[in-house]
């Protein structure tokens, strides 16, 4: 029997979820996937079978999201043998997707304060999957994982030695979407997959990632996933002393700076329309253009600092739904790149490439689909193996 691998990717308002079948010569094929979405408003439910086509969905009722979707499952006459799950933060302590027992429970509940909105979503259905499925395998597959190959001086802050050893030190997140763009990028450009690449992951949490042959070298986000540029509802880089200065002068306590900073900034707070990129494109609000320019410019200043990072660029990469989706922000954000010698294909840019840059440009442009479920079914596939 083929082993059948779900994925979990669950999050503060939003299940994710994936059915992968391994095949006899170990590579694995996507049986289904959707999402439960809205979570906290009026849920609803999409999937999709192999060949793309919708599948239909009973009524959500009253059930939590995740046995709902175990019934659907098991419905649809999809059953699994081994379950991986997205976990935003594997802290100091892991560096690749391992099994998860209760010790490794034990270390990822403690790293909830270094992710307060993530990581307790993340952690929510291994719980419930190891109380209702005890002798089912459960992976955890770490989006900081892929940023544990930066050096120490790219991970240390300008702070105390002992603060930097019990854990305050750069992370970077979304690793599992960068490290899809890592194994696939050789597939568009054999230049760039073992040169010099910036890939930007820009979607409702947005950072960027220089690769050097395919390893994570430096990248936007750092301690949190609030640092580098701009996004939907966070703030992105912000100076150390707003916070002081919101303490002190406006009395704000953790919980408020918590609200403020990760709900109520970034692309939202600039405009005061929406969080979402495509509202805002289509806004005649005067901040809402404001907000895309600022977005525009902190990313093109990221960049920047990250062709310093890598001493130079052979390519860039465009993924997640901004970047695979809003062409006028691609556009924009290379226009502010020309100094490079980047030229954008306007009609490649406007049906979402794959190359999107012109042939005579310095440096390449890419539009590359993410597939993070699938990265997380390979490394459970691949610490399993038959055991699943």
């Amino acid at each position: 029997m083929n082993r059948a691998i779900l994925v979990v990717n669950a999050g503060s308002s939003s299940l994710k979820f994936a059915l992968h079948v391994a095949n006899a010569d170990g590579t694995l094929t996507m049986q289904v996937d959707g999402q439960i979405a809205d979570l906290h408003g009026t849920p609803s439910f999409e999937a999709r079978d192999a060949g793309g086509s919708p599948m239909p969905a009973r009524d959500l009722g009253d059930e939590s999201p995740l046995e709902w979707l175990l019934g659907w499952l098991q419905e649809h006459g999809h059953l699994f043998d081994a379950v991986g799950h997205r976990v935003v933060h594997g802290g100091v302590h892991y560096a690749k997707a391992l099994r998860v027992d209760a010790k490794v429970l034990g270390v990822l509940e403690s790293l909830v304060p270094l992710a307060p909105l993530h990581q307790p979503h993340n952690l929510a259905p291994i719980r419930r999957l190891a109380a209702l499925y005890p002798d089912l395998p459960q992976v955890v597959c770490f989006d900081t994982a892929f940023h544990r190959s930066n050096s120490d001086l790219v991970q240390r802050y300008a702070l105390p030695d002992p603060l930097h050893q019990q854990g305050i030190r750069r992370y970077g997140f979304h690793g599992l979407s960068y490290a899809h763009i890592a194994a696939v990028l050789g597939d568009y450009d054999s230049r760039a997959a073992t040169g010099k690449a910036i890939v930007l992951h820009l979607g409702n949490g947005a950072s960027l990632c220089a690769l050097e042959g395919g390893v994570s070298v430096a990248g936007s986000m750092g301690f949190s996933a609030l640092d580098g540029i701009p996004m939907s509802t966070r703030c992105g880089a912000l100076d150390p002393g707003v916070i002081l200065h919101l303490i002190s002068a406006h009395g704000m306590d953790a919980a408020s700076l918590e609200k403020l900073l990760y709900r109520e900034s970034g692309l939202l707070g600039i405009s005061g329309v929406s969080g979402d990129m495509r509202a805002l494109s289509a806004s005649s609000e005067p901040r809402a253009a404001i907000a895309i320019e600022v977005f525009v410019y902190r990313t093109v200043r990221e960049i920047g600092s990250l062709i310093a990072a890598l001493g130079g660029l052979d390519a860039i990469v465009f993924t997640a739904g901004i970047g695979e989706n809003a062409a006028n922000v691609r556009a924009r954000i290379l226009d502010g790149l020309s100094w490079l010698g980047v030229r954008v294909d306007p009609a490649a840019n406007a049906r979402h490439g794959p190359r999107i840059s012109t042939a005579d440009s310095a440096i390449a442009a890419w539009v590359i689909p993410t597939d993070e479920e699938g990265v997380i079914a390979r490394q459970t596939f691949a610490l399993l193996g038959d055991a699943a």
